[in-house]
């Protein structure tokens, strides 16, 4: 059995050679990049020093958010630990950007589970409460609509809003091609407000990122592609620099904005996370086309196919039932470093509408980039794996799934 294992997976990958190349020249590329504004920046050890009470002369906070912004062509940007997920920077840079009466249109489908409370919850202070009207345009056959799009676009709309990973839904991730594509376009038609991409799972899988495309602003979570695996917490807000001030007025108080902010422990993993990821993501993007090259061989749907090239970590496995899908989870659970010994049950969790089961057994809790794979467990069936901090952590894990569906 374990050697036909080992054979079927020495398989896999040689059908996996190109693939593999494409996304070390990426990664090269990006680390190329990222040391450039590095050096661009002058980062220097002072900078991963902690500071107390309100931060005015936190150079590590300020220079961190000018690296970010230099790494992802941006104006400025707001680097924090006191983002404390993706939703929460995202709810963030959205109250900073929009005044009632003001329209968000999300352009690409209904956004996740846990940013639909933020926008149109009753009597839980989101956006709907404060006035701000929510308008959406699906995706037709897995692309921008944008007959639909400019149908629906009026004066009151201020953010359109664009979710480049598909969330819980099977569909493929948005490139910044599509991206600039549909930037153009909304530009072409008239609008002249913020384009906003939740960027969550896409950082540094291409070349480009939105805000060199088009995107007036991107928002991610440092637990996932931009933290490299070593970020303990955070989230990051990057663009022009005009939002970026209104943002930032929403971080703190409209009064103080970027002035102050202070983290009383060392900043040293935020910048070497950042240095980390371009090789880290490529490690998670080689564990998704292995884990999906096995299940596609084995019959097993999943997304996006294995001849296109990934434009986010995350890969949508679908199974013809509920215990299928939960075995599939709780193996990445026992193939885990940390709580290996943990049995995954669903639940409900916070935000979401569905009940979840998730294996996350990572040294920063909820790590996306950390090898892990959750979903609600309702039809189709699909687990979302994404992750991997070293492809041969992927390949351990592969060869316990295999064992497990009996391969």
């Amino acid at each position: 059995m374990t050697e036909n294992i080992d054979l079927f997976i020495e398989e896999c990958e040689k059908s996996l050679g190109k693939h593999f190349r494409r996304i070390e020249d990426i990664a090269l590329y990006n680390q190329s990049k990222v040391l450039d504004a590095f050096a661009g920046c002058k980062v220097a050890t002072r900078h991963f020093a902690p500071s107390t009470g309100y931060g005015y002369d936190d150079e590590g906070r300020d220079v961190l958010g000018a690296l970010y912004a230099k790494v992802f062509g941006a104006e400025c940007g707001i680097v924090s630990p006191h983002l404390l997920s993706g939703t929460h920077a995202l709810t963030v840079a959205l109250f900073g950007l929009l005044r009632t009466g003001d329209s968000l249109f999300c352009i690409s489908g209904m956004p996740y589970d846990t940013i639909r409370g933020v926008i149109y919850g009753e009597n839980n202070g989101s956006l709907k409460d404060f006035g701000v009207n929510f308008i959406c345009a699906d995706l037709k056959n897995g692309a921008f609509d944008r007959e639909a799009i400019k149908n629906k676009l009026d004066e009151t709309v201020k953010v359109v809003y664009i979710q480049r990973s598909r969330g819980y839904e099977l569909r493929n991730a948005f490139s910044c091609a599509e991206i600039g594509e549909i930037c153009a376009f909304i530009r072409d038609i008239g609008f002249k407000g913020c384009i906003f991409v939740d960027n969550c799972y896409g950082e540094f899988v291409e070349k480009a990122e939105p805000t060199e495309v088009g995107a007036d602003i991107i928002v991610g979570s440092l637990i996932k592609n931009a933290g490299g695996g070593l970020a303990p917490n955070g989230g990051y807000i990057c663009g022009k620099a005009n939002y970026i001030d209104m943002i930032g007025r929403r971080l703190t108080a409209p009064s103080l904005g970027l002035e102050v902010g202070s983290y009383a422990a060392t900043y040293q993993y935020f910048y070497q996370g950042l240095f980390m990821a371009p090789h880290t993501v490529s490690q998670a993007l080689k564990c998704s086309l292995l884990i999906g090259k096995a299940m596609d061989a084995l019959g097993f749907v999943n997304y996006p196919p294995i001849d296109v090239q990934p434009y986010d970590i995350t890969r949508a496995i679908r199974f013809d039932s509920a215990d299928k899908m939960t075995a599939f989870v709780r193996e990445v659970q026992y193939s885990s470093p940390v709580d290996s010994f943990v049995t995954c049950e669903a639940w409900d969790m916070p935000g979401y509408d569905d009940k979840i089961i998730m294996a996350s057994g990572s040294f920063v809790c909820g790590s996306s980039i950390e090898l892990s794979a959750d979903g609600p467990v309702k039809p189709p069936y699909v687990a979302y794996f994404q992750g991997g901090l070293t492809y041969e952590h992927g390949k351990y894990v592969l060869e316990r799934i295999l064992k497990k569906l009996g391969a």
